[in-house]
């Protein structure tokens, strides 16, 4: 979902200073959460990059063990194991990313919701749907989903999954977390500059090897060599939901993978969403938020969000953003390393 108008982080103009003459970006890339992640630390020690990335790699890790809800041993499968049944008691860290995560359920009024993991798997996207499925099944898909009967005692930390059957899921927030987590022990261990890309949840600190503001090239992922404008991110996050890649059509109807959790239908009005902010949790959050409430609702929210900004593509193609981003469209930027797909926008 994180894949689609193309990222490129650069390095561009002249590098002022021996410092910055000997500082170089150093990247490894590998497989987390089940998701490619792209680790990039700007040092002029190679050692000490290579230490940075590993000490942010370790930390995903165990961020991805406390989480997960397939492995049987992690807080997460406990809490849904004793759904119906009484509370579990759990680390003050994932405590607190649920109660966030409930925050920004009552913030959309629903439409972010970690309880969507207990919806039925009705719809596929895999070319085996040959129907769409009845409106009874719908209605009966989403009827365990409900934030508000995720019950938490602050006190004892213990949560408590209200309805037997009921399932909480960390997708639309877990990866953000863990970029945030890493980030910040990269940034504590003498680097210039660091970031960490999360399939297409992305998150950056200090300065590249340029000793300048990162930067993404935003363009068409049919002509991904082609930047039609720039972004200067400094120190923030950017994060991206796109539905263009899965999707079913029924009577020429395009549905797409990303389902409304209060309605159990498939999202329509919008192909990709982008949030630009300090944070990658909240950022990864918000754009599953804004493609649930639609162009209208999301680009509201979003505007009465202080240091919260968005790129939104429509289904036809279109491109409408938030009161206060800003775009810099200087076709002669080339950009050359750290490609991500995160849009697709007609030039």
């Amino acid at each position: 979902m994180r894949r689609i108008i193309s990222i490129c982080l650069l390095c561009i103009g002249l590098v002022s200073g021996a410092h910055a003459q000997q500082s170089r970006s150093h990247t490894k890339v590998l497989l987390l959460m089940g998701s490619r992640f792209e680790m990039t630390a700007v040092c002029s020690d190679e050692d000490k990059a290579d230490l940075a990335i590993s000490a942010g790699i370790k930390e995903i890790k165990r961020i991805e063990k406390l989480i997960s809800s397939w492995d049987a041993n992690s807080q997460t499968s406990k809490i849904i194991r004793n759904a119906g049944v009484k509370p579990v008691k759990v680390d003050r860290e994932l405590f607190n990313l649920i109660r966030r995560s409930i925050k920004i359920s009552d913030l959309t009024h629903g439409a972010f919701d970690i309880s969507y993991a207990s919806m039925d798997k009705i719809w596929k996207f895999d070319g085996s749907m040959k129907k769409m499925p009845d409106s009874a099944s719908i209605r009966s898909s989403v009827a365990k989903i409900n934030y508000k009967n995720i019950i938490l005692n602050d006190s004892e930390t213990t949560v408590f999954l209200k309805e037997k059957g009921m399932k909480i899921g960390f997708g639309g927030i877990g990866k953000g977390y863990a970029a945030n987590k890493a980030l910040e022990i990269m940034s504590k261990m003498g680097l210039v500059g660091a970031l960490v890309n999360a399939s297409g949840d992305l998150i950056s600190w200090g300065k590249d090897e340029g000793q300048k503001n990162w930067k993404i090239g935003i363009s068409n992922p049919k002509q991904k060599d082609k930047i039609f404008s720039w972004l200067s991110i400094g120190e923030t996050a950017v994060v991206t939901s796109g539905n263009y890649e899965k999707y079913v059509r029924f009577k020429g109807i395009r549905y797409s993978h990303i389902i409304d959790p209060r309605t159990g239908y498939p999202v329509r009005g919008l192909n990709s969403v982008t949030i630009i902010c300090p944070n990658a949790e909240l950022a990864d959050a918000l754009a599953t938020s804004v493609f649930v409430l639609g162009k209208q609702k999301g680009l509201e929210l979003i505007n009465h969000l202080n240091g919260v900004e968005c790129i939104l593509v429509t289904d036809d193609q279109k491109m409408i953003t938030s009161a206060n981003i800003k775009l810099d469209f200087n076709a002669n930027q080339k950009s050359t390393k750290h490609q991500i797909q995160i849009g697709a926008i007609q030039n």
